[in-house]
């Protein structure tokens, strides 16, 4: 759950998964969306990937990035329990 936690802390990996809330989209189309390099995109990328935050398939030539929202829904009820059971 760690590298949830890390992918989620960075504000260009949030705003990819705020992308992706519409659909899959290519490495390419995300890039489009912000001011960075191919390369910074596909870092982003891959550490989502390896949080499992994401998913990608391959379409033809392309590969197609989506949301994995059941590790994403897993993270935030273990988070919600967390902080539920918290003494303040």
């Amino acid at each position: 759950m760690n590298g949830v936690f890390q992918a989620l802390a960075d504000p260009t990996r949030r705003r990819i998964l705020e992308l992706l809330k519409e659909g899959g989209m290519t490495a390419g189309d995300i890039a489009a969306q912000f001011d960075m390099s191919q390369p910074s995109v596909s870092h982003h990328l891959k550490l989502l990937k390896t949080a499992e935050l994401v998913t990608a398939e391959r379409e033809g030539q392309y590969i197609k990035y989506y949301l994995n929202l059941s590790v994403l829904e897993e993270a935030l009820l273990g988070f919600y329990n967390l902080v539920r059971g918290a003494k303040v």
